[in-house]
């Protein structure tokens, strides 16, 4: 995997900060939200999946995990 570049960091870390004010939210309310593709979010979306920052329990829906983080 490529290093995502800090346009992409950024973004995925807005993403978090929004998921975690907002509460459980869709693919596509997050796409809307951040002008991109469902495609894209998704990619960003399993990023923070990966990292166990975020869960889908249901599908298409994610929501944030317990997992502390501290965002600089």
């Amino acid at each position: 995997m490529n290093h995502p570049s800090s346009r992409m960091l950024n973004r995925i870390k807005a993403v978090y900060i929004y998921i975690k004010k907002v509460g459980t939210v869709t693919t596509n309310e997050l796409a809307e939200e951040f002008g991109i593709t469902d495609r894209t979010m998704q990619r960003d979306l399993s990023i923070l999946e990966y990292n166990g920052l975020v869960s889908s329990p249901n599908r298409g829906k994610w929501t944030i995990t317990e997992k502390k983080v501290k965002i600089s």
